[in-house]
């Protein structure tokens, strides 16, 4: 069978192993999937597929086993999870337009765990509203807190959730239990001076478990969102290793206008003989060095006054 893999890949399918046989790729923004889905997908799986569903490590789902020549069938029929999900397409009714920018993971977010300061499956669907659809292999996850569910520093870009948490000196009652917790299950970032609380800034990771502990709400969540962005971690044959720190107290705004630079930045400096088309840009960043990424990055950004930027990185 005269397949043209590279379609095929750019369409959300998989060449496989069997012969003559794909496996489709569906999307999920976040990894949080209205229930009424799984139906569709059932009837793909029992009716084109081998009746089994593949969950992925980006919380997506494979569906294996179908005939190649009913990509047109399967596509028509997954089409009201796309618009289900509200992501982005060139046309409609003809599946997904690419599959090399990954799907957009999250842990489970403020909506359900207490340790979470931000609605991790909101922010996923806007980058991927920002970024999707594109053939550059690019992984992002979004993770609540520095606790790290998501493994966001295995990724290209790595999103943890901040607090700048507030204190109200005249509800503490100096117990002790936010000091206490800081330096049991974080980084020990406060200290008691005259009976009352001091936190360390620049030490502060904005995990929010003063928050957490407090039983009289003298310390609570700021209002603004902030982030921890971390850059160009990766598995894979050549070198793995863990994403680092490139700015703390990062906004929403930021992140996102960051991720988008970097799209510039790898139809720049890509290898043009890269199998597929793709080179992850961890690659690319090491080839071209921190600077030249760094400069990219923050093209038209505008920090808030409090973020900091990481001057040099060096992976290990």
């Amino acid at each position: 069978m005269d397949v043209n893999t590279r379609l095929l890949m750019k369409n959300a399918f998989r060449v496989t192993k069997e012969r003559g046989k794909t496996a489709v790729r569906i999307r999920v923004p976040g990894g949080e999937l209205p229930v009424k889905y799984f139906q569709i997908m059932q009837e793909v799986a029992e009716k084109y597929g081998n009746g089994s569903v593949h969950i992925t490590t980006r919380q997506g789902f494979e569906i294996p086993g179908i005939d190649i020549n009913k990509i047109p069938e399967v596509n028509k029929l997954i089409q009201p999870v796309i618009e289900g999900l509200d992501i982005n397409q060139a046309q409609r009714g003809e599946g997904y337009p690419a599959a090399g920018t990954r799907n957009v993971a999250a842990c489970i977010g403020n909506k359900v765990c207490p340790f979470a300061n931000y609605d991790t499956t909101a922010l996923a669907a806007r980058i991927e509203k920002a970024i999707y659809p594109n053939d550059y292999h690019v992984k992002v996850a979004c993770t609540g807190c520095p606790n790290d569910c998501i493994k966001a520093r295995m990724h290209d870009f790595g999103i943890l959730g901040m607090t700048e948490p507030k204190y109200d000196s005249y509800r503490c009652v100096s117990c002790g239990a936010c000091v206490k917790n800081c330096k049991k299950r974080s980084i020990g970032a406060l200290r008691m001076e005259n009976f009352k609380v001091v936190r360390d800034h620049d030490k502060c990771i904005g995990c929010g478990e003063c928050v957490n502990k407090c039983p009289t709400r003298a310390w609570t969540r700021s209002n603004e969102k902030y982030y921890k962005l971390v850059i160009m971690g990766r598995t894979g044959k050549k070198n793995p290793r863990i994403a680092e720190d490139f700015i703390k107290w990062i906004d929403e705004d930021s992140i996102i206008k960051i991720i988008l630079n970097t799209y510039k930045y790898i139809a720049q400096y890509i290898d043009k003989e890269a199998p597929n088309g793709k080179e992850h840009i961890g690659y690319i960043v090491d080839r071209t060095g921190f600077q030249i990424f760094k400069e990219y990055a923050l093209e038209g950004v505008r920090l808030p006054e409090i973020a900091e930027v990481a001057q040099y990185i060096y992976w290990k």
